[in-house]
């Protein structure tokens, strides 16, 4: 009997400061087809089944992986990669470089399949902020139809177990999560302070590296910019060096300057406010020293703090 891909599938699963106008203190291979594919679909389920090495680059394996269709896509962000699709499972989806998209074709066979198992074309729709004229489908060596976006096959990776993992990101050079254009998924280079939108914090400021920014209470702002952090608390709160207003995008530019700590450091604002970072947050989207002593908090783009009591 043929074993097709759905009975054969793995489971799943300022460097200078500026100048202001505004003072501190003042308001302020079968021959590859790829066609368009619709019809809903439900959820995958999961099960275990051992899977073998991967010969294209694909690293470690699960026990653990994907199975069934596609269902909905959808568009998920993540804090370092930006914009992802995912599965109905909330599953990343990925590209393999050595397939094609142009025509599609996919590249990904025998003991790389087991670990980066295909998805299914059958029955995938377009969610929210997929563009359904991307979606199309490819013909595998083994006759399986495989979900393409952008052209590009699509695949799940089987130590992604939860959904919102990445862990196939960059993995062997070669595989990266799919943006929803098709492209690949990877960091932007980022501007030297930016915003992005937090689930629980909302709208706050993050650095260069996309660590969050944060404020002490304890500082001043006016007549003139003062930090209280020193000593042995800079060591868990790094200041934020200066940065040019033109390298930010999304912060108030009123009261934005720099100040010479007594160190004779220079320390960047935000509306005055001197600005931190904490050694505590670990990764991009951490917000570890949200509220910490009561007197730490994330910055808004208007230098304000998040969460911090009414005085």
């Amino acid at each position: 009997m043929k074993t097709t891909w759905r009975t054969a599938s793995l489971v799943a699963s300022a460097a200078a400061v500026l100048a202001l106008t505004t003072a501190c203190g003042q308001d302020a291979p079968p021959q590859a087809s790829s066609q368009n594919v619709g019809a809903t679909a439900g959820a995958g389920d999961y099960a275990g089944i051992g899977v073998g090495a991967d010969k294209a680059g694909g690293g470690a394996q699960s026990s653990q992986s994907p199975s069934g269709t596609a269902g909905e896509l959808a568009v998920s962000t993540n804090a370092e990669l930006g914009e992802l699709v995912t599965d109905s499972l909330g599953l990343t989806l990925y590209r393999f470089d050595q397939d094609t998209a142009e025509p599609p074709k996919s590249n990904c066979d025998g003991d790389c399949a087991k670990t980066w198992p295909p998805v299914p074309a059958d029955d995938a729709t377009a969610g929210e902020g997929i563009d359904e004229s991307l979606l199309g489908e490819v013909v595998r060596a083994d006759g399986t139809k495989q979900l393409t976006i952008g052209g590009w096959p699509a695949y799940r990776y089987v130590k992604d177990v939860n959904a919102g993992d990445v862990k196939g990101q960059g993995v062997g050079g070669k595989w990266y999560a799919l943006n929803p254009e098709g492209k690949k998924a990877q960091a932007a280079e980022r501007l030297g302070l930016s915003t992005r939108e937090d689930p629980k914090l909302g709208e706050i400021v993050v650095d260069e590296n996309g660590m969050t920014v944060y404020r002490f209470m304890k500082d001043e702002a006016w007549p003139k910019p003062v930090s209280a952090c020193t000593g042995a608390c800079l060591e868990k709160w790094p200041v934020v060096s200066p940065v040019d207003f033109a390298d930010t995008k999304g912060i108030q530019e009123k009261g934005y300057m720099t100040f010479t700590r007594p160190d004779g450091a220079e320390q960047q604002t935000i509306n005055c406010w001197p600005i931190y970072t904490f050694a505590g947050d670990k990764a991009p989207g951490d917000t570890n020293g949200q509220g910490v002593g009561g007197t730490w908090y994330a910055v808004r783009p208007d230098g304000k703090p998040v969460g911090a009591p009414e005085k």
